[in-house]
């Protein structure tokens, strides 16, 4: 690794890759490092909890690039590579193997972990998570037929293994406090449909309790062998998967004193308040203009992407403001769930007749203007709802639950 770099990228997920390319597409001639703590070149992470831990994906057909695209575009990849503190006042970071490396400019993509669960039997072997391809290789030996998986969290993540496992024959039970699934990103109805939707395949629920403690066997104590809900009851289990959510990952913003709320805090150009380092992805706090310059911090691969575009416009000195709309994915069973906007503060709910019999659409108005949409298996309604949403279109409520009526005609004479 060379002492001085000029663009240092710690982190190498969606937005660190996608940083370091950006730079490069832009017409960069510095030298870029990228800085991964994992193993792994760059990968997609939302296939782990889907084809990948169902095995219908490699760790090669996961990869946002291959080492041939780094090497070719000059960027330094370095692989379990850990930066344990960063000294702003030398622009030098400090690596756990004893190197030191300066930077010119630098880019904190550092992302999120799984949140644990501080409570008895936390230590027990048989928890798992879900974040990295190690994550997996230590979940799959599990899945066996007939085992028993008790997921704590019914979120996109408990949800997406809960298909799989359920599908590998498992048995699923999944514990949520929330008194429904998806409670923290969806509206009632779609949690109606996903709930449903996974019951017909066999996964069982108990919502609205918590989890008290992980108990362990009775055959081994070291091994975990049940959870205890916060009504007493004890479900059986032979692995258990936490999905109860991220930790942003804003230690070494924090010991290097940058400014930080729920994340590193960071303007619209992806500036932090060291104006030599610049932040993106799932570590961040920022102003939405969708929300109108509302502060908040996403989870989701098109946000970590976005914002890593932005960072290279104001590395390669044509700075571009972070201007996008939300949006989501997951993929459970035979269902595509495509969401876009945030329906907080919504004041009505408009269901559309789905195109097929295992589709869902809701759109979210507030003050007559469409702000969200949750649309499963109907994509059409899903790219006509973004303009809708884009564009700030006051629609008729009536017309948009009406199926025979086109999306398209809602739209303004000029952006139809």
């Amino acid at each position: 690794m060379t002492n001085q770099t000029d663009v240092v990228v710690i982190g190498a997920s969606h937005a660190g890759s996608e940083v370091a390319s950006r730079l490069r597409q832009g017409g960069f001639t510095g030298s870029v490092a990228l800085l991964g703590a994992e193993p792994h070149l760059p990968y997609h992470r939302p296939p782990l909890s889907k084809a990948f831990l169902a095995g219908e994906t490699t760790v090669d057909q996961l990869l946002l690039r291959s080492a041939e695209a780094y090497a070719k575009a000059n960027i330094e990849w370095h692989p379990s590579t850990v930066v344990d503190s960063i000294d702003r006042a030398l622009r030098t970071l400090y690596l756990s193997s004893g190197a030191a490396l300066e930077y010119g400019k630098l880019v904190l993509a550092t992302g999120g972990r799984p949140r644990r669960l501080p409570i008895p039997g936390a230590e027990l072997q048989g928890l798992h998570v879900m974040r990295s391809i190690a994550d997996v290789d230590a979940l799959r030996p599990a899945f066996t037929p007939g085992a028993r998986l008790v997921i704590a969290g019914g979120g996109y993540i408990g949800l997406e293994v809960a298909a799989v496992a359920v599908k590998a024959g498992l048995d699923v039970e999944i514990v949520e406090f929330a008194p429904r699934v998806l409670a923290r990103v969806a509206g009632p109805g779609l949690s109606a449909f996903y709930e449903a939707a996974h019951r017909a395949q066999g996964v069982k629920f108990r919502l609205g309790t918590g989890v008290q403690a992980f108990e362990p066997s009775a055959e081994n104590p070291s091994q975990v062998g049940g959870v205890r809900c916060s009504d007493g009851s004890l479900l059986p289990a032979d692995l258990v998967l936490v999905a109860v959510g991220l930790v942003p990952n804003i230690e070494l913003a924090k010991d290097a004193g940058l400014a930080l709320g729920n994340g590193i805090v960071i303007d619209e150009f992806c500036r932090t308040s060291d104006p030599d380092i610049l932040a993106i992805g799932d570590c961040t706090e920022f102003p939405l203009p969708f929300l109108g310059g509302a502060r908040v911090r996403l989870e989701s691969v098109p946000n970590a992407v976005e914002q890593a575009r932005v960072a290279a416009s104001v590395l390669n000195g044509d700075p571009k403001p972070y201007a996008a709309v939300p949006w989501f994915w997951s993929d459970q069973y035979h269902l595509k769930l495509q969401s876009v906007g945030l329906s907080q503060g919504h004041d009505q709910v408009v269901l559309r007749p789905p195109r097929t019999a295992e589709g869902f659409v809701a759109f979210y108005l507030k003050e007559g203007r469409m702000i969200a949409a949750d649309c499963v298996n109907a994509i059409i309604e899903f790219n006509m709802a973004k303009r809708l949403i884009t564009d700030k279109v006051i629609v008729d409520p009536a017309a948009l639950a009406d199926p025979a009526v086109n999306l398209k005609s809602l739209l303004p004479v000029a952006a139809s």
